[in-house]
């Protein structure tokens, strides 16, 4: 009776959860691709290879390619600081890695603005003299996309490390091995597909980033556009113009295409 019991309430919770999955999830994704097929494969095609909608995508490509970088090399070099060595504030620095999380995009936005602004941020006016712009501009993008994407591979990377220990590292030092010599052979191969992982993370919130990037970027299509897929799809909604469920649908097939390659590919026995 005990088995039975246990058995019921392990099927009744694999069917909540997978209810919760399709309402939240599965269910908006099948909309949005019925609605793309619905309006066939001619308007499909229309719509991501117009001249507007092919500079949105270069842009994101720019935009998430770059913030990516930073947040990889950022997040190995944070996690290897938060798990290797003490030192006075480590839980404040885990904290703020934490914030981007807690924090709405939007007032991430409005901090750059004001911090980055040309007509008063602290930073900006100075740079704005000097012929840089962040705000309105590619740069503040980018800023903005990082911040949001901060934490993903930090928090994949962190647990592999504190499980994997110092035993390995502090051998190849007594060895006589340098510190890259140490990080090639014997951290980098231990992190590897946490690293892949978190790198897909970032990929894809990096290429669905709106709110702040709405904010610092003026939204401008055209001549020095600062328009990114997302951005195309908000402008084609509130005005009503065709094309925004097709782009839609190809930021999600990006995102779900590279999650789905870095499931296949990673050995099961490092899975989780």
């Amino acid at each position: 009776m005990a088995s039975l019991s246990a058995g019921r309430s392990r099927y009744g919770l694999r069917a909540v959860a997978l209810a919760y999955v399709a309402a939240l999830v599965v269910v908006p994704l099948v909309v949005i691709s019925w609605r793309t097929v619905q309006q066939g494969g001619e308007a499909f095609w229309s719509s991501i290879s117009s001249a507007q909608a092919i500079e949105a995508f270069r842009l994101t490509a720019i935009v998430a390619g770059l913030a990516v970088v930073i947040n990889t090399v950022f997040g190995v070099g944070a996690a290897l600081l938060l798990t290797r060595y003490r030192f006075p504030g480590k839980r404040l620095l885990g904290v703020l890695i934490d914030l981007p999380m807690s924090v709405s995009p939007i007032v991430v936005g409005l901090a750059l603005v004001l911090v980055y602004g040309p007509n008063n941020g602290w930073f900006g006016v100075p740079l704005h003299n000097g012929g840089i712009e962040i705000i309105y501009a590619v740069p503040g993008m980018v800023l903005a996309t990082t911040f949001v994407s901060l934490p993903l591979v930090v928090r994949e990377v962190v647990p592999v490390l504190e499980d994997e220990g110092l035993d390995q590292d502090q051998a190849a030092r007594v060895l006589g091995a340098s510190a890259v010599q140490r990080f090639v052979r014997i951290t980098l191969p231990t992190i590897k597909w946490a690293l892949a992982y978190g790198v897909v993370l970032s990929i894809a919130r990096s290429i669905g980033e709106f709110g702040a990037v709405k904010v610092v970027s003026g939204n401008i299509s055209g001549s020095g556009q600062t328009q990114t897929a997302t951005l195309l799809v908000d402008e084609r909604v509130e005005q009503l113009e065709p094309g925004a469920y097709q782009v839609s649908l190809v930021l999600i097939a990006v995102a779900v295409v590279a999650i789905v390659v870095v499931s296949f590919i990673r050995p099961k026995e490092t899975a989780t």
